[in-house]
C-alpha cells in the first residue's frame, strides 16, 4: 500500500516539469516581499487580487503552452511571425520584460545585502559589511557559476533554503491562528481607500500574473519535448503550478497579517521582515527566514539575468547559448543592475514593489495576441479555441488593462 502511494506521487511529479520550474521562478524574493507587504498594510483585504492572479496565470499557462504544442515554437518567435508587424510587437515584448526584470534585480539584491547584513549583526555582535561589499561578492560570484555552468548545483542548495523557509511560512500561519472568516470576506473584491493600495494590488498581479512567466512558458515547454499529444499533461502542470503559487503566496500574506498587521508595522524596511516570523521566536527563526529569502532571492537571479539571452535567442529564432560571447556580455551587463539600491536613493522594499507593479503593464501586451492565435483556423487546426477559453483569455485582457490602469494611476498620482 505504502509502494503505491508513493508510486502515485512519483508519477504525479513526473508528468509536471515546467510547472515546478515556474513555481520556483515565480516565488521568489519579489512575491515574498509583495505578499508581506500587502499582508502588513492591508491584512486579507487585497486575497481577491491574489485568487484571481492565480486563476489567470493557470488560463494563459495552458493557452501559451497550447499554442506552442501546436506550433513547435515558442511565444515571441510566433508573435513575430504570425502578426502583420509582428516583429514591432515581439521587440515592445522583449525591451519591456528586459526593463522589467533589470528593475526586479536592483531590488532583490538590495534587499539581499540588507538580510545579509542583518545575518552578519546577528552572528558576529553587530559586525557591519557595507551594501555595496555584499553585492559584489554575490554578484562575482554569480557571475563566475554561470560562466563555468556549476550553477544548477548551486540552485539545488538554494532550492533547500527555500523550502525550508516556505515549510516556516506553513507552520508560522497556524501559529498565528488566522480567522477564516477574514481571509472569506478578502475575496470579496474591494479597494482600501488609503495611498499605495492600487501599486500593491497591480505589484499581486505583476509577481504572480508575470507577462514572463507566459513568455518563459512556451520556452520550457518545448524544452520539454512534449507535443500536441501531450496537451492533458500541460493543462494538469499548469494547474498544479498556479495552485502551488495560490498556497504559498497566500500563507505569506496571511502571516503578515497575522505578525506585521498585528504591529503595526508597513514593511518600509527589509529588516521589517523579520519580524514574520516573531511567532516561532529566537535568532533560529531569523535564521531560517533570512537564509529562505536570501536563497529564493539568489535563486531568482540566475533566470533574471538569462532573460535577455534567452529573449534574444527566442525573437530571433537561434538556439539558445547562454555561453555564446553574445549571452556572457549580457549577463555580465545585467549584473551591473545588481548595484541599483547602492546609487539611488530608493529602499530595497518599495523598488521591488515598483518592480512588479511595472511587470502589470506589460501583461495586456502578452495576453491579447494569445486569444488571436488561438482563434485562427488555419493557425490551430481543430484546437482552435473553445467558447469557454475564449471568455477565460477575454477576462484575463480585461483584468490585465485593469490592474494596468491601477499601476499607472499610482505612478504618474
Amino acid at each position: 500500500m505504502k509502494n503505491k502511494v508513493v508510486k502515485k506521487i512519483l508519477m504525479a511529479l513526473a508528468s509536471v516539469g515546467p510547472g515546478l520550474f515556474l513555481i520556483g521562478y515565480n516565488i521568489g524574493t519579489g512575491s515574498v516581499t509583495t505578499m508581506a507587504k500587502t499582508g502588513a498594510e492591508y491584512g486579507m483585504e487585497l486575497f481577491w487580487a491574489l485568487v484571481l492572479s492565480c486563476i489567470f496565470t493557470f488560463i494563459l499557462m495552458v493557452a501559451y503552452g497550447k499554442v506552442t504544442l501546436v506550433s513547435g515554437n515558442t511565444a515571441l518567435s510566433n508573435i513575430k511571425k504570425e502578426f502583420k508587424y509582428g516583429w514591432i510587437l515581439a521587440l515592445y515584448i522583449l525591451i519591456a520584460l528586459i526593463i522589467g526584470e533589470l528593475l526586479a534585480l536592483m531590488g532583490v539584491m538590495g534587499i539581499v545585502a540588507d538580510l545579509l547584513q542583518e545575518a552578519f549583526r546577528l552572528l558576529k555582535n553587530d559586525f557591519l559589511v557595507d551594501r555595496w561589499v555584499i553585492i559584489l561578492i554575490l554578484a562575482a560570484g554569480l557571475y563566475l557559476l554561470l560562466l563555468y555552468g556549476q550553477y544548477k548545483t548551486f540552485e539545488k542548495v538554494l532550492t533547500v533554503f527555500v523550502i525550508f523557509m516556505g515549510l516556516a511560512f506553513i507552520v508560522v500561519f497556524f501559529m498565528v491562528k488566522p480567522d477564516f472568516s477574514v481571509i472569506a470576506r478578502g475575496l470579496i473584491p474591494g479597494m482600501p481607500n488609503q495611498s499605495g493600495a492600487f501599486g500593491l494590488a497591480a505589484a499581486i498581479a505583476g509577481t504572480t500574473c508575470s507577462a514572463a512567466v507566459f513568455i518563459i512558458r512556451s520556452t520550457v515547454v518545448a524544452e520539454k519535448g512534449w507535443t500536441i499529444q501531450n496537451l492533458k499533461d500541460e493543462k494538469k502542470d499548469a494547474f498544479v503550478s498556479a495552485s502551488v503559487m495560490l498556497l504559498l503566496s497566500g500563507v505569506i500574506m496571511a502571516v503578515a497579517a497575522g505578525t506585521l498587521h498585528v504591529m503595526g508595522l508597513k514593511l518600509e524596511n527589509t529588516v521589517e521582515m523579520i519580524h514574520l516570523f516573531e511567532p516561532i521566536g529566537g535568532d533560529i527563526a531569523v535564521l531560517i527566514l533570512i537564509l529562505g529569502i536570501v536563497g529564493a532571492g539568489l535563486s531568482t537571479i540566475f533566470p533574471i539575468v538569462l532573460i535577455a539571452p534567452w529573449l534574444i535567442a527566442d525573437y530571433s529564432g537561434k538556439p539558445r547559448n547562454i555561453h555564446s560571447k553574445q549571452s556572457r556580455t549580457l549577463i555580465l551587463l545585467a549584473m551591473l543592475f545588481a548595484f541599483g539600491t547602492v546609487f539611488l536613493n530608493q529602499r530595497p522594499p518599495a523598488l521591488m514593489i515598483f518592480s512588479q507593479a511595472f511587470q502589470a503593464v506589460i501583461l495586456p501586451a502578452v495576453a491579447v495576441p494569445v486569444l488571436l492565435l488561438l482563434n485562427r483556423k488555419e493557425f490551430m487546426g481543430k484546437y482552435k479555441a473553445s467558447v469557454w477559453e475564449n471568455l477565460g483569455i477575454g477576462a484575463v485582457v480585461l483584468f490585465s488593462l485593469v490592474t494596468t490602469w491601477f499601476a499607472i494611476s499610482e505612478l504618474l498620482f
